[in-house]
C-alpha cells in the first residue's frame, strides 16, 4: 500500500482529484481509480485528472473516470488542471498565460483571463457521423433515434470526445438515471457517448444536463455545453455565443468564425492531502 499526493477541485461541481506525477511517478491508476472516485470509501470525485510531462506540448493531461477508463477531453478538468498550475506559480504558465496541453484528443489551449476565470480553446466541433464516432455517415443533425421504445431527434458532435444532443421543453423532466445509460451504450455510438438533453430559454442562453461517459450525471459538463451550443446552432435554436446553465453553475461558449470553440469559466481548489491506496 502506497500514498498518494493529490489536491480536490472542482469547475461548477463537476470535481475531480488532481495528481501531478511530473516530479513522482504513480503506477496502475487505471486500477485505483474506484478507490479514488469513491465517495465514501475514497477521496470522492467524478474523474481523476493527471499533470504528466510531454514532449509535444508544455504538459500532458490524462483523464480516468470511476470505472477505469480513459477519456480524450475534459473542459471542466482542463479548466482545473490550467488553474493548478497558476495557482502554483508554474513558471511555464505564468510566463505564457496560454498553455498548450496535450490529450488524447490532441492540444488543448487553455488561458488564464480575469476574476480567476479560465478561457479554453476546445478545436473545432467534429461533425462527420463516422468520425464522431457514430455509425451514421454523414451529418447527424435532428436524426431520429429509437431507444428502449422511445423515439428521440439527436445530434451528433464530436469536441474530443463524442456527444449526443437532444432538444427538450423541460430538462428538469428528464429522467436522466434511465435515459442516459440507454443512450450512451446504444449501438449506434460504437466508443458510447456523453448525453445532453438541452432546453433553449432564449437566442442567447441554453439550460443543460448531462450523463457522462464511463461517469454518469454530473454538476456541469465543458465538452456538453460547447457541444450543445454548437448543436443549437446546427438546429437554428440559438446564435454563436450563448450562456450554458448547467446544475452547478454557468459557463459562456462561443463558436466564432474560424470554427473554434471557446469556453469560459471558474475553477475551484477545494483541498489538498494524501490518500493511502
Amino acid at each position: 500500500m502506497g500514498q498518494i499526493e493529490f489536491t480536490k477541485m472542482h469547475g461548477l461541481g463537476n470535481d475531480f482529484v488532481v495528481i501531478d506525477r511530473r516530479k513522482k511517478r504513480t503506477p496502475g491508476l487505471r486500477k485505483k481509480a474506484a478507490a479514488i472516485c469513491h465517495r465514501r470509501f475514497g477521496v470522492g470525485c467524478d474523474q481523476i485528472i493527471v499533470i504528466d510531462p510531454s514532449r509535444k506540448a508544455d504538459y500532458r493531461m490524462r483523464i480516468y473516470n470511476a470505472d477505469g477508463s480513459e477519456v480524450e477531453m475534459c473542459g471542466n478538468g482542463v479548466r482545473c488542471f490550467a488553474k493548478y498550475l497558476w495557482d502554483r506559480k508554474d513558471r511555464v504558465i505564468r510566463r505564457k498565460r496560454e498553455i498548450e496541453v496535450e490529450t488524447l484528443a490532441g492540444i488543448i489551449r487553455p488561458r488564464i483571463v480575469e476574476d480567476g476565470l479560465v478561457e479554453v480553446d476546445m478545436g473545432e466541433p467534429v461533425l462527420d457521423g463516422e468520425s464522431v464516432p457514430t455509425t451514421i455517415r454523414g451529418k447527424v443533425i435532428d436524426r431520429a433515434l429509437r431507444v428502449g421504445g422511445k423515439s428521440y431527434r439527436i445530434t451528433a458532435v464530436s469536441m474530443g470526445n463524442p456527444h449526443c444532443v437532444i432538444f427538450v421543453d423541460d430538462v428538469d423532466k428528464v429522467d436522466l438515471w434511465k435515459e442516459g445509460p440507454a443512450l450512451e451504450t446504444h449501438k449506434v455510438f460504437p466508443n458510447r457517448a456523453n448525453v445532453g438533453f438541452v432546453q433553449p430559454l432564449s437566442r442567447s442562453r441554453i439550460k443543460t444536463r448531462v450523463w457522462e461517459r464511463g461517469s454518469g450525471a454530473t454538476l456541469a459538463c465543458g465538452t456538453g455545453a460547447c457541444a450543445a451550443a454548437v448543436a443549437c446552432v446546427l438546429n437554428g435554436k440559438t446564435g454563436r455565443s450563448v450562456r450554458v446553465d448547467l446544475p452547478g453553475g454557468t459557463l459562456r461558449i462561443k463558436w466564432d468564425k474560424s470554427n473554434r470553440v471557446l469556453m469560459t469559466g471558474p475553477a475551484t481548489e477545494v483541498f489538498s492531502g494524501q490518500m493511502k491506496i
